[in-house]
C-alpha cells in the first residue's frame, strides 16, 4: 500500500493540438520518449455517490505502470492518492481501501459507477541531474456511465510533478496555453462520465447570517471528523487529536446553542460524548506520555536513574494499544455509521432558512461566558477545590467554541474573545493536567512499591508535575482579566 500527494494540471485540448517542445521550461533539460499505455479503469461509488459529493474517487485500473485499486480525496489544494495492488481476478474492494472511505460511505455498499478507458502517451521531463521533474500524458478519454449507459470522448492533457518544483507547473502552464490547451472545467474525469449525475457542491446555507454561521460550523467538525477518520484508524496521533476536537466542539454547541436546533439533542450529544471518549482514551495517553517525557528530562542527572522511563513507557504503551483497539472497534460499528448519518440530518435542519437573529446567537453565547465565569468564581473563593476548578475549565471551553462559532458574524472580536478564553482555559488545563499526571505517578509508584523496588524517582516527578500546576494557577487572575476585557468588547 502506497500513499503520495498528487500535484497535478488537467487541460482541454483543441482539436489539432500538438504537444509543444517543453525542453528548456522551467527545469526541464530533455523529454523522454513517449510510452503509450492503454489504461482501463472501472470507478467504484455508493448508490448515493457519497464518495463522489465528497470530490473522492475510487477506481480499479488494469494497463499502465500503476495497476491496482486507487483512491483519491482532497488534500489542502491538491489531492493525495493511496495506491494498492489488486488481486486477479478481485472485483470488490480491498478492506485496506474500504476503511479509507468508511466513513464517507455510512455503510453503504460500493458499486461500479463508471467505466473509463483512456489511451495515454506519457513522457517524462527530465532535469540536468537526471531526476524527473514532471511526466505529461496526452489522453484520449473514452467513458461509459454505468447509471445510465451513456457514452463520452474526448481529448485531454494532464501533467503531473514528480520531483520538480510548483514553479515549474507555473512555465508549463505559460507555454500550454501558447499552444492552446486550456484549464479543464470539470473537477475529474469521472465527472465528465456521470454528467448530470455528478453530484453539484453542496450549497450553502439559507436563512440569515446567523443561522448561516451556526450551520456552517456544526458543518465543519462533521466535515472534520470524516475527514480525520481514515487517518486516525492509520494511528495518526494528530488525527486523533482534531477528531477529538471536532466531537468536542460539537457537544459544546448542542449544549449552548440548544434551543437554536431542533431533533434529540440529548441522545446526539451522548453519541458524540461516547465517540469523544474513545478518541480521549488514546489521546490522553500520547498526552500523558509527551507530558511524563518533559519531567523525566527536566533533571537528567537525577530522574532518569534507574527503569522509570522504560517502565512509564511501557505501561503508557499497553494502556495506549487497548485504547486503540476499542476505538477502531468504535469507528467500524454501525453505530458510529448511525451517529454520522444522525449529524448529516442535523446539519441539513440547521441550514434550512429562519427567522434565527444575531441577538440570539450572541445571547446564548454570552451565556455560555457567563456560565463560565461563575464557576471559576467559585472554584477561587473560598469553598474552592480542584473539582470545581476542573469544572470552570470544562465551562471555558464550551464558552471558547462558543466564541468561536461567533466570527463570521463578530469578526476579530469574537476572535480575540476566543484566544483570550483560550489562555485562560490552557492555564487551568495545565493544573488539572498536573493533577491527573500526579495521579498517575502515585498510581505507577504504588506499583514499584510493591514490587520492592525504589519509589523514589516516582516522588520527584510528583513534586516537579505538581509544581507546574501550582505555576500555571497563579496566571489565572492575569488571563481572567484579559479575558473580561474582551467579553466586554464583544457583548457590550
Amino acid at each position: 500500500m502506497a500513499g503520495k500527494l498528487e500535484v497535478e494540471r488537467k487541460y482541454e485540448l483543441p482539436d489539432g493540438f500538438a504537444l509543444p517542445d517543453l525542453t528548456g521550461v522551467g527545469a526541464v533539460t530533455s523529454v523522454g520518449e513517449p510510452d503509450d499505455q492503454r489504461l482501463d479503469a472501472v470507478y467504484y461509488d455508493t448508490e448515493g455517490l457519497r464518495l463522489a459529493r465528497g470530490r473522492v474517487t475510487l477506481r480499479r485500473r488494469t494497463g499502465g505502470n500503476d495497476a491496482g485499486w486507487h483512491l483519491k480525496r482532497p488534500t489542502g489544494g491538491e489531492r493525495s492518492e493511496l495506491q494498492v495492488p489488486a488481486r486477479s481476478p478481485q472485483r470488490t474492494p480491498p478492506r485496506a481501501v474500504t476503511d479509507q472511505v468508511r466513513a464517507l460511505a455510512r455503510g453503504e455498499d460500493l458499486t461500479p459507477v463508471a467505466r473509463i478507458r483512456t489511451h495515454r502517451v506519457e513522457r517524462a521531463l527530465h532535469a540536468a541531474d537526471g531526476s524527473t521533474v514532471a511526466l505529461v500524458a496526452d489522453d484520449h478519454v473514452t467513458t461509459e456511465s454505468l447509471r445510465g449507459g451513456a457514452t463520452r470522448e474526448w481529448h485531454e492533457l494532464e501533467i503531473e510533478l514528480v520531483d520538480g518544483a510548483r514553479d515549474d507547473l507555473a512555465c508549463f502552464d505559460a507555454v500550454l496555453r501558447r499552444a492552446g490547451a486550456r484549464p479543464a472545467k470539470s473537477p475529474s474525469k469521472l465527472a465528465q462520465a456521470l454528467g448530470e449525475d455528478y453530484p453539484a457542491p453542496d450549497a450553502p446555507a439559507s436563512g440569515s447570517t446567523a443561522r448561516r454561521a451556526l450551520a456552517a460550523y456544526l458543518t465543519a467538525q462533521r466535515d472534520a471528523m470524516v475527514e480525520q477518520d481514515p487517518h486516525v484508524r492509520e494511528g495518526d496521533p494528530e488525527a486523533v487529536h482534531k477528531m477529538r476536537v471536532a466531537t468536542r466542539r460539537l457537544r459544546s454547541t448542542l449544549r449552548s446553542f440548544a434551543p437554536l436546533l431542533t431533533g434529540d439533542l440529548d441522545a446526539l450529544h451522548e453519541e458524540v460524548k461516547w465517540v469523544t471518549g474513545l478518541l480521549g482514551e488514546v489521546r490522553d495517553c500520547d498526552v500523558m506520555a509527551d507530558r511524563l517525557k518533559g519531567l523525566l528530562t527536566a533533571e537528567p542527572d537525577v530522574l532518569v536513574l534507574g527503569p522509570v522511563s522504560a517502565r512509564i513507557t511501557s505501561l503508557l504503551a499497553a494502556r495506549a494499544a487497548a485504547g486503540r483497539t476499542e476505538l477502531t472497534k468504535g469507528l467500524d460499528s454501525p453505530r458510529y455509521t448511525a451517529l454520522l448519518t444522525d449529524l448529516d440530518a442535523l446539519v441539513t435542519r440547521t441550514a434550512e432558512p429562519d427567522r434565527l437573529t444575531k441577538s440570539r446567537l450572541l445571547s446564548r453565547a454570552r451565556k455560555a461566558v457567563r456560565r463560565a465565569d461563575a464557576r471559576l468564581a467559585a472554584a477561587t473563593g473560598p469553598a474552592g477545590s480542584n473539582e470545581r476548578l476542573h469544572e470552570a475549565r470544562k465551562a471555558y471551553k464550551r464558552a471558547r467554541y462558543a466564541a468561536e462559532l461567533l466570527v463570521p458574524i463578530s469578526g476579530k472580536r469574537a476572535t480575540r474573545l476566543a484566544d483570550r478564553i483560550t489562555d485562560l482555559q490552557d492555564a487551568l488545563g495545565a493544573h488539572q493536567d498536573a493533577l491527573v499526571t500526579g495521579a498517575l505517578l502515585r498510581e505507577y509508584g504504588v506499583r514499584v512499591h510493591l514490587a520492592s523496588e525504589n519509589g523514589f524517582t516516582y516522588g520527584l516527578l510528583h513534586a516537579r508535575a505538581d509544581e507546574h500546576g501550582r505555576r500555571a494557577l497563579e496566571t489565572v487572575p492575569q488571563v481572567r482579566r484579559k479575558a473580561q476585557r474582551a467579553e466586554k468588547a464583544l457583548f457590550s
